[in-house]
Protein backbone atom coordinates (compact mmCIF):
# COMPACT_ATOMS: atom_id res chain seq x y z
CA UNK A 1 0.00 0.00 0.00
CA UNK A 2 0.60 3.49 -0.30
CA UNK A 3 2.76 3.28 3.07
CA UNK A 4 5.32 1.43 0.89
CA UNK A 5 5.80 4.52 -2.07
CA UNK A 6 8.55 7.02 0.03
CA UNK A 7 10.93 3.82 0.58
CA UNK A 8 10.23 2.09 -2.95
CA UNK A 9 10.71 5.71 -4.84
CA UNK A 10 13.49 6.95 -2.96
CA UNK A 11 16.19 4.58 -5.24
CA UNK A 12 14.46 6.74 -8.52
CA UNK A 13 14.84 10.26 -7.05
CA UNK A 14 16.76 12.42 -9.62
CA UNK A 15 17.35 16.11 -9.91
CA UNK A 16 15.59 17.48 -12.43
CA UNK A 17 12.98 16.24 -14.79
CA UNK A 18 13.35 13.43 -16.64
CA UNK A 19 13.19 14.19 -20.78
CA UNK A 20 10.20 11.54 -21.10
CA UNK A 21 8.39 13.32 -18.72
CA UNK A 22 5.90 15.88 -20.48
CA UNK A 23 3.84 18.31 -17.71
CA UNK A 24 2.47 21.74 -17.10
CA UNK A 25 3.83 21.27 -13.24
CA UNK A 26 6.56 22.08 -10.97
CA UNK A 27 7.89 19.57 -8.26
CA UNK A 28 9.81 19.85 -5.50
CA UNK A 29 10.88 16.17 -6.33
CA UNK A 30 11.33 13.98 -9.67
CA UNK A 31 11.46 10.49 -9.87
CA UNK A 32 13.02 8.55 -13.00
CA UNK A 33 9.85 6.81 -14.26
CA UNK A 34 10.62 3.30 -13.51
CA UNK A 35 7.72 2.52 -11.28
CA UNK A 36 3.95 1.52 -12.55
CA UNK A 37 1.39 1.85 -10.05
CA UNK A 38 -1.95 0.68 -11.10
CA UNK A 39 -4.62 3.22 -10.51
CA UNK A 40 -8.46 4.12 -10.76
CA UNK A 41 -10.58 6.98 -10.88
CA UNK A 42 -14.04 8.74 -11.12
CA UNK A 43 -13.59 9.58 -14.82
CA UNK A 44 -11.09 11.06 -17.52
CA UNK A 45 -11.13 14.56 -18.20
CA UNK A 46 -10.01 17.13 -20.40
CA UNK A 47 -7.32 19.46 -18.25
CA UNK A 48 -5.08 22.28 -19.03
CA UNK A 49 -2.03 20.57 -17.03
CA UNK A 50 -1.54 17.69 -17.47
CA UNK A 51 0.33 16.63 -20.95
CA UNK A 52 -1.19 12.80 -21.45
CA UNK A 53 -3.08 13.43 -25.21
CA UNK A 54 -1.86 16.77 -25.48
CA UNK A 55 -4.03 18.99 -28.17
CA UNK A 56 -5.71 15.45 -29.58
CA UNK A 57 -8.89 16.72 -28.29
CA UNK A 58 -8.79 20.83 -27.49
CA UNK A 59 -5.97 22.79 -27.89
CA UNK A 60 -4.07 23.56 -25.00
CA UNK A 61 -5.43 20.41 -22.80
CA UNK A 62 -4.78 16.81 -22.26
CA UNK A 63 -6.02 13.87 -20.24
CA UNK A 64 -6.87 13.67 -16.50
CA UNK A 65 -8.23 11.22 -14.09
CA UNK A 66 -10.55 12.69 -11.88
CA UNK A 67 -10.70 11.29 -8.05
CA UNK A 68 -7.11 9.06 -8.72
CA UNK A 69 -7.00 5.92 -6.60
CA UNK A 70 -4.06 3.80 -5.68
CA UNK A 71 -5.49 0.09 -5.85
CA UNK A 72 -2.51 -0.56 -3.78
CA UNK A 73 -0.96 -3.02 -6.71
CA UNK A 74 2.94 -2.15 -7.78
CA UNK A 75 3.01 -3.31 -11.18
CA UNK A 76 6.86 -4.47 -10.85
CA UNK A 77 6.27 -6.63 -14.25
CA UNK A 78 5.53 -3.76 -15.88
CA UNK A 79 8.17 -0.89 -17.78
CA UNK A 80 6.60 2.58 -17.86
CA UNK A 81 6.56 1.61 -21.51
CA UNK A 82 3.87 -1.02 -20.76
CA UNK A 83 1.92 0.78 -18.79
CA UNK A 84 -2.02 2.73 -20.80
CA UNK A 85 -0.98 3.99 -23.76
CA UNK A 86 -2.20 7.88 -24.91
CA UNK A 87 -4.16 5.75 -27.54
CA UNK A 88 -6.14 3.62 -24.60
CA UNK A 89 -6.89 6.65 -22.80
CA UNK A 90 -8.30 8.61 -25.88
CA UNK A 91 -10.44 4.78 -26.36
CA UNK A 92 -11.48 5.30 -22.84
CA UNK A 93 -12.58 9.11 -22.90
CA UNK A 94 -14.10 8.64 -26.23
CA UNK A 95 -15.86 5.76 -24.33
CA UNK A 96 -17.40 7.42 -21.62
CA UNK A 97 -18.51 10.74 -23.37
CA UNK A 98 -20.64 7.76 -25.95
CA UNK A 99 -22.30 6.72 -22.53
CA UNK A 100 -23.08 10.07 -22.10
CA UNK A 101 -24.77 10.84 -24.77
CA UNK A 102 -26.66 7.48 -25.36
CA UNK A 103 -27.88 7.79 -21.77
CA UNK A 104 -31.76 8.99 -21.65
CA UNK A 105 -32.68 11.98 -19.44
CA UNK A 106 -35.79 11.05 -17.49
Amino acid sequence: DLEKLPMILDQYKIAHRHARVETGMEAEIWFEPKLVLEIIGAEITLSPIHRAGWNLIKEDTGLAIRFPRFTGRYRFDKAPEDATTIKELLDMYNSQLKKIVETPIS
